[in-house]
């Protein structure tokens, strides 16, 4: 506990600018600060200091984080920066304080719609030795584990036996007035009803908006300053911002970035959303919109948050009703009465920004347009931290691991997975429950924790939104059950699993990785099964797209579809892009006259897409086909499918391990031996090799019945008598010949008539006389 100054000694306090502290961190009641700072006003790690900014607050002082050493910073966190009713970027006064025992402290919710009922020893036990003060914002400390904080609070926050979900609560009142803490004399109370906190960052503040630290440093530019010093702009002489336009994919956080902005910067905020707007009556619409600007400049400085404006402000060439185009003046008349004086900005969100009026989105009306994409791995273990800070996690959890194998989640599946893997922990204690008894026995509570599995079974049930209407999927298939096809297998593994696993080794060297494969060779040799092995050691979401698929009989349907499949792809990569029967989506142009044409301009989308103006970041595509010839030949050059792998038949090894692979849950008899059957099976390919399994197990039933017990080398014997090779010598020849011709065939021009399944006859040039 900190001392009082000796009497008439000079108080010593340094001023520090405020910085954001990790997620981790949020709830926890700590400020991070450099030595030298702590050297200044005479205190060490764990003594309580007054943080004095527009409000005094206190906190227990921790050394800065390696990185800050050396800057004069203060790291709080959201509800620290409220108490002190500070934003980042502000600065703060603070000194040594003394914390006097409580007598007493009352609590309550600052959440609406929350209702608290429990002992309140529980409590007393999470805020065991906490500053604190009246009308402080604070949490109830999570599961997060805090890193590099001293061993003395980390036995305050970190103990696993008191450890309650994060609530937001309010200190109404404490017993004496002034900085206290809670010890084993306090008395604690905890008020069941919400009471209004001082502040609206109860509800969300940037600690509660993960993976997004660049795209709220430049909101904070556009809607803090304007709204908290209008005097900046006014000295030099320009019109603060107006407006911000969000867009990205749904489920990423415009909504909640807005509202936490807004919360941070204090101002009153005012939320439109589009469909609700809409009135029957004539101008109801207008009016309505106008009410809302209105009540925002009586009350500013405020935001006015309009989602999905989309709705609202449509391009009024496409549209018929009266109703929109003058709903969308009446806005554009709104923003430009916009002075500077107003103190008002505007925040916009969308997922579909092409749909806004052009109009809007101009300097002057919203100044300035940020993309809020999907989550990278750091930002999905940010947004992990957030949706699991009250859960009570068994020791096996990893959230890294999580991070790592979430590709293309947005902050809302990432919600969703979270609620999901905790429904699984309830599961696992409902044959314990009473579904009669009125509450839950509290030994059952204490037992409840949400384990690495739940979140397994969760993943399974959760999927990217942004693919939902694609199929996307994390194969469960790997190199061991891939059997007999060494060379292409390591190709792919160099080509595809190489840099996406590793892209900072392509960057070093300034190449770029594949962009494509195309694997090609007779039917049944393995191709759809190698591209889904790929995915799963490469840890990358799998799409999987039949051409059939992707042709539509609508002029511009299918190039639209082509275009929306790559969309995907790059929202949700890294990704394996894989397309089957390559040959029937791209087939070469110029081949003849009654080609339909909607195949050259499939083609020519495909080839804008892999090597177009927009660069496949992490994104590879593998094509399959057993008819290569067949296939554009701009298509097989570098930059589109940079290497065609040749997938064959197996030789002898190969095709005992596929024999191994596909027997494995089969009961064999000690007669039977699988090198004998690999080298009967000369140029059986893989699915081949599955079918006289299949036959063998097939001929043992039939032979026993249900008293079936083993499959034995007669019925192997018996398999492979009715069954074939669909490989011939000759086929396996004309592949052969294939292999050259197909790369040089990429840099010749396609002559008209060229296409055959045979090869391909140079051109010749003719001789004029």
């Amino acid at each position: 506990m900190a001392e009082a100054a000796p009497a008439g000694a000079v108080e010593r306090t340094a001023r520090l600018q405020v910085a954001a502290a990790r997620q981790e961190e949020s709830g926890h009641g700590i400020a991070r600060l450099p030595k030298s700072a702590m050297a200044e006003i005479g205190v060490t790690e764990g003594d309580v200091i007054e943080i004095a900014g527009k409000r005094i607050t206190a906190a227990r002082a921790v050394l800065a984080y390696p990185e800050d050493e050396g800057l004069q910073v203060i790291r709080l966190d959201g509800l620290q920066r409220a108490n002190a009713e500070v934003g980042s970027g502000e600065h703060v006064t603070i000194r040594r304080a003394e914390s006097r025992p409580a007598q007493r402290v009352v609590f309550a919710p600052a959440q609406k719609d929350m209702r608290l009922q429990g002992p309140a020893q529980a409590l007393k036990r999470n805020f065991f030795q906490r500053p604190l003060l009246a009308g402080d914002l604070v949490a109830t400390a999570g599961q997060q584990q805090v890193r590099d904080m001293p061993p003395q609070i980390a036995r305050m926050f970190n103990a696993p036996a008191y450890a309650l979900t994060q609530i937001r609560l309010s200190v109404v009142s404490t017993v004496p007035k002034g900085i206290v803490h809670i010890d084993e004399a306090t008395e604690v109370e905890l008020r069941e009803e919400f009471e209004e906190p001082r502040t609206a960052r109860a509800d969300v503040n940037y600690d509660d908006v993960g993976g997004m630290g660049d795209t709220i440093r430049q909101l904070r530019e556009m809607v803090e300053l304007p709204l908290r010093y209008p005097e900046l702009f006014t000295r030099l002489g320009v019109d603060p911002p107006k407006g911000v336009l969000l867009h990205g994919p749904p489920g990423t956080g415009k909504t909640r970035l807005a509202r936490a902005v807004a919360n941070e910067s204090e101002a009153s905020f005012f939320t439109i959303n589009g469909p609700e707007i809409m009135g029957s009556a004539y101008g109801e619409s207008e009016k309505a919109l106008r009410d809302v600007f209105e009540e925002a400049a009586r009350e500013s400085p405020s935001i006015v948050f309009i989602d999905e404006i989309d709705s609202i402000a449509p391009k009024r060439g496409q549209v018929h009703g009266e109703a929109e185009k003058r709903l969308v003046a009446q806005l554009l008349t709104l923003m430009d009465g916009l002075h500077s004086g107003s103190n008002i900005v505007v925040i916009a969100a969308t997922n579909r920004p092409d749909a806004i009026d052009e109009a809007l989105r101009r300097p002057g009306r919203f100044d300035r347009e940020i993309v809020i994409g999907v989550p990278d791995e750091s930002g999905r273990r940010e947004i992990l931290g957030i949706h699991t800070r009250g859960m009570p996690l068994a020791a096996g959890v990893d959230l890294d691991e999580l991070a790592r194998t979430t590709h293309g989640f947005v902050g809302a599946d990432l919600a969703a997975l979270a609620r999901e893997a905790a429904i699984e922990a309830v599961r696992r204690i409902m044959p314990q429950l009473d579904l009669e008894a009125q509450t839950i026995p509290q030994d059952v509570l204490d037992t409840l924790c949400v384990t690495r599995d739940d979140f397994l079974e969760a993943l399974k049930r959760v999927q990217p939104s942004a693919m939902r209407e694609v199929m996307v999927q994390v194969p469960n298939i790997g190199w061991s059950d891939v059997g007999g096809l060494g060379e292409a297998q390591e190709r792919l593994r160099e080509g595809v699993e190489l840099p996406l696993r590793n892209p900072e080794a392509f960057h070093r060297l300034g190449i770029r990785p594949a962009k494509g494969f195309l694997l090609y060779g007779p039917p049944g040799t393995g191709k759809t099964l190698l591209a889904k092995a790929v995915a799963k050691e490469a840890e990358a979401n799998f799409i999987s797209i039949k051409s059939s698929d992707l042709l539509s009989k609508w002029y511009g349907e299918s190039e639209q579809q082509i275009s929306r499949l790559f969309a995907r792809a790059r929202q949700v990569a890294p990704c394996v892009v894989f397309i089957d029967e390559i040959d029937s989506l791209v087939p070469a142009r110029g081949a003849g006259m009654g080609e339909p044409a909607v195949t050259a301009r499939v083609v020519n989308t495909i080839l804008a897409e892999m090597d177009g103006l927009e660069e496949l970041q992490s994104v590879v595509v593998i094509g399959a086909t057993n008819r290569p010839t067949l296939v554009d030949p701009a298509l097989l050059r570098p930059g589109r499918f940079d290497e065609l792998v040749y997938v064959g038949t197996p030789d002898e090894a190969g095709r005992e391990h596929i024999l191994r692979i596909h027997t494995a849950r089969m009961p064999l008899a000690a007669d039977v031996d699988l090198k004998a059957v690999a080298r009967e099976t000369d140029r059986f390919t893989g699915a081949d090799l599955e079918d006289v399994v299949r036959r063998a197990g097939l001929t043992a039933i039939r032979r026993m019945g249900r008293e079936v017990g083993t499959v034995t080398a007669a019925d192997f014997a018996e398999a492979l008598a009715d069954s074939r090779a669909t490989v011939t010598a000759e086929m396996e020849e004309e592949y052969g010949r294939m292999k050259g011709e197909l790369k040089r065939r990429a840099a010749q021009i396609a002559p008209v008539g060229f296409l055959s399944p045979g090869m391909v006859q140079p051109t010749r040039e003719k001789k004029h006389g």
